[in-house]
C-alpha cells in the first residue's frame, strides 16, 4: 500500500451493489478495488497504491446480531486504514427489515469507529432511475421502465424477503432503530441554502440525516456539502452508489468499450447463472439467444447430492459447445429458504469451476452473486469497463492462476437492459 491512506472505503451489503459502486469510482478516475472479505497484508500488498478500498459482504441477508458481529470487524478494518468517509453501501432500492439486513443495525456497529457527528443517508441514485422526494422513495421498473413509489412498485413491494411497505424512508429507518431521522429535502440543494437546510436539520441532534436526490445536480451540491463537514472527522455514510457519486463527482474518465467475449485466446463459453426470481431478469432470459438453457429445481438442488452432481456433469458437457445458462425456477410448492438456495447454488458453481475453463462467468441475483462468488478460491475484483448501469464488467483477481483475470459480470435482479444476456454473450 501507499504510506497515503485510501481516502474513501465501502462496503456492500451485497456482491452486485458492492461492484456498481466499484465501477462508480473506477469511472471517477480513482484507483479502487473490491475485496471479497477483510484482506490480508499481503493482498493490500498485491493491491498496490488505491484511493478506494472496498469489503463485498452478504449483510443484506443477516440478522442484525450476525450483521453486529460482522461490521464490527469491518468498521476497525477501515477506520485502522484511516479512511475519511465509510460508505455502507445498501440496495438503491433501500430493500432491508428489522430482522433482516436492517440498516439499523448496520448504522450502530459502524458508527463508533466513525465519529463524526454527522451520518448522511443518501437517498436516490438517478441513473438507476431511483429518486427520492420529501423523503419518499421511487424507483423505475426495470431500466428505463415506468417510476412506481416503491411501496407500490411492482417487484419491491412484494419482494420475498425484504418487502417495502413504507416508501417515507425515515419511517422505514425508524423501524430499524434509528428512530430520529431529519431530512434535508431537495429545495435545499440549490444556492446558498444547503448549509443552513443541514444546520436547522442537526438542531434537533438526530441520529441521521436523509438528503433527497431528484436529479444528478443534487448529488454534487450534497457532495461539496459533506465534505467541508468530514473536517469534524471520519464519517459514516448509508447509501447506494449515489454516496460515492457525491463524494468522487461524475465519470470524468475515457470509458472503454466493454470487451467482447474472446471465445479463441481463452478457450472457453459463457456461464451465466440466473438465480432471480425478477420479471426484469426473467423477461431477460426469455430474449436470451445462443445459451443452452438448464433449469434448476431447488428443492431438489438443496435435498439430493446427485442432483446436484447430475447438473454439473450436464452443465460441463454444454460448456464444451456453447455458452450455458443454469435458472433456478420457481419453485411449484411451498418455497426454499432463500438463502439455502444461494448456498446450493455457490456449490453448484464451484464445481463446475472446478472442471471447467470458462471465458466469462455472469451471475444474477443479489444473493445467489453473493454466496455464488464466495464459493469460488477469489480474493478480489477490479474494474474493466461498462456492462449495464449497475452491473460493471470486472477482473477477478486469485491466487488460483485458473480464476486470475477472470471476466465477472454480478447482475442484481432489476438491472439491465432487455436484451442484457445478449449483450455480455457478443464475441469479437
Amino acid at each position: 500500500m501507499a504510506s497515503e491512506a485510501p481516502r474513501y472505503g465501502w462496503y456492500g451489503d451485497d456482491f452486485t451493489g458492492a461492484t456498481d459502486t466499484l465501477a462508480t469510482l473506477a469511472e471517477a478516475g480513482q484507483r479502487a478495488l473490491l475485496f471479497l472479505r477483510i484482506p490480508t497484508q499481503s493482498q493490500l500488498a498485491s493491491a498496490g497504491p488505491l484511493d478506494a478500498v472496498g469489503i463485498a459482504g452478504a449483510t443484506r441477508a443477516m440478522a442484525p446480531d450476525a450483521m453486529g458481529q460482522e461490521l464490527d470487524a469491518a468498521g476497525r478494518f477501515f477506520a485502522g486504514l484511516g479512511v475519511g468517509l465509510l460508505h455502507y453501501k445498501c440496495c438503491s432500492t433501500f430493500d432491508s427489515a428489522p430482522g433482516v439486513g436492517s440498516l439499523g443495525a448496520a448504522a450502530r456497529a459502524l458508527r463508533p469507529h466513525f465519529p463524526n457527528p454527522l451520518l448522511p443517508v443518501i437517498g436516490g441514485q438517478p441513473n438507476l432511475g431511483r429518486y427520492c422526494l420529501f423523503g419518499t422513495l421511487f424507483a423505475a421498473a426495470g431500466a428505463g421502465g415506468t417510476i412506481h413509489r416503491i411501496d407500490r412498485h411492482p417487484t419491491m413491494s412484494v419482494h420475498p424477503v425484504t418487502p417495502m411497505g413504507e416508501a417515507d424512508l425515515r419511517r422505514h429507518l425508524q423501524a430499524q432503530g434509528l428512530e430520529r431521522v431529519a431530512l434535508v429535502d431537495y429545495r435545499s440543494h440549490e444556492g446558498e441554502g444547503a448549509g443552513r437546510a443541514l444546520d436547522a436539520a442537526l438542531a434537533s441532534q438526530p441520529e441521521a440525516v436523509l438528503f433527497d436526490v431528484s436529479r444528478p445536480s443534487d448529488l454534487a451540491a450534497i457532495g461539496a456539502l459533506l465534505r467541508e463537514r468530514m473536517n469534524a472527522g471520519s464519517m459514516l455514510a448509508i447509501g447506494a452508489s449515489s454516496v460515492a457519486q457525491a463524494f468522487a463527482g461524475f465519470p470524468q474518465a475515457p470509458q472503454p468499450a466493454m470487451p467482447k467475449l474472446a471465445r479463441s485466446a481463452s478457450g472457453g463459453n459463457l456461464l451465466a447463472l440466473v438465480g432471480s426470481l425478477s420479471p426484469v431478469t426473467r423477461a431477460q432470459v426469455e430474449l436470451a439467444e445462443g445459451y443452452e438453457r438448464i433449469a434448476i429445481d431447488p428443492a431438489r438442488l438443496t435435498g439430493e447430492p446427485a442432483y446436484l452432481e447430475a447438473l454439473c456433469i450436464q452443465a460441463l458437457a454444454g460448456l464444451g459447445q456453447r455458452n450455458v445458462m443454469l435458472i433456478t425456477a420457481k419453485p411449484a410448492g411451498a418455497p426454499v429458504e432463500t438463502g439455502k438456495v444461494a448456498a446450493a447454488t455457490g456449490a453448484l458453481l464451484r464445481a463446475i469451476m472446478n472442471e471447467a475453463r470458462i471465458a466469462r462467468l455472469v451471475v444474477a441475483g443479489g444473493d445467489t452473486s453473493t454466496l455464488a462468488i464466495r464459493s469460488l478460491d477469489l480474493w478480489g475484483l477490479s474494474y474493466r469497463s461498462p456492462c449495464t448501469p449497475g452491473a460493471p464488467l470486472c477482473r477477478a483477481h486469485s491466487d488460483d492462476p485458473r480464476l486470475d483475470g477472470l471476466d465477472i459480470v454480478l447482475k442484481g435482479g432489476q438491472m439491465g437492459t432487455p436484451d442484457f444476456f445478449n449483450r455480455v454473450a457478443e464475441t469479437s
